[in-house]
C-alpha cells in the first residue's frame, strides 16, 4: 500500500471524526430543536463513515492522525457555537464543511489507484452522502444564516486546513 493511500485513510479518518463530532457539538445545543431530527440522521451517517475508516486504520495498519484530541475538542467546539448562534448558522457549518469534504473526496477518488477500486467506491459512495447533508443544510435554511457568506468561508478555509495538517500529522 503506498505512502499516498495511507495518507487517504488517515485523513478520512480523521474528518469523519471531526464531523461526528460536530454534529454532537450542534445536538448539544438544538437537541430540542428544529432541525434536531436531520442532524441525529447526519449524525448517524458519519458516525457509519467513521465506523469504515477506523476499520480501514486497523486492517491496513495506518497510523491515525496525532491531532485526533484536538479535533475532538474542536470539532465538538465548532458544532456547539455554530448551534448557539442559531439554527441557521448550525446548517450553515454543515454547508461549508460538507462542501469542503466534496471538493476533497473528488479529489482523492481521481488519484486513487485502479487496484484501490474498493476504496475508491467507499470514498465516492461517503462524497455523495456527504452532498446529501449540504442539501438538507440548504433546505433547511443555512443561507438565512448571519454573515452566510463569511461564516462559510471560515469553516471552509478551517477544513482544508485540518485535512492538510491531518495527511501528514
Amino acid at each position: 500500500m503506498s505512502d499516498q493511500v495511507k495518507s487517504f485513510i488517515r485523513v478520512d479518518h480523521a474528518g469523519e471524526y471531526g464531523a461526528a463530532r460536530i454534529y454532537a457539538g450542534q445536538l448539544a445545543v438544538l437537541r430540542r430543536g428544529p432541525h434536531a431530527e436531520q442532524i441525529q440522521h447526519m449524525q448517524a451517517q458519519e458516525q457509519a463513515h467513521l465506523d469504515t475508516f477506523a476499520a480501514l486504520i486497523v486492517k491496513r495498519r495506518v497510523r491515525p492522525t496525532a491531532l485526533l484530541p484536538f479535533w475532538h475538542v474542536a470539532g465538538f467546539a465548532l458544532g456547539a457555537v455554530t448551534a448557539a448562534l442559531g439554527p441557521q448558522a448550525a446548517m450553515a457549518c454543515t454547508v461549508a464543511v460538507e462542501e469542503a469534504i466534496d471538493e476533497h473526496y473528488a479529489a482523492q477518488a481521481a488519484s486513487l489507484p485502479e487496484n484501490e477500486a474498493e476504496l475508491s467506491a467507499t470514498v465516492e459512495a461517503f462524497r455523495l452522502e456527504e452532498l446529501g447533508h449540504r442539501d438538507i443544510a440548504l433546505a433547511s435554511g443555512a443561507e438565512r444564516a448571519p454573515a452566510y457568506k463569511l461564516l462559510t468561508s471560515l469553516i471552509r478555509t478551517g477544513c482544508k486546513a485540518a485535512i492538510r495538517l491531518s495527511e501528514r500529522i
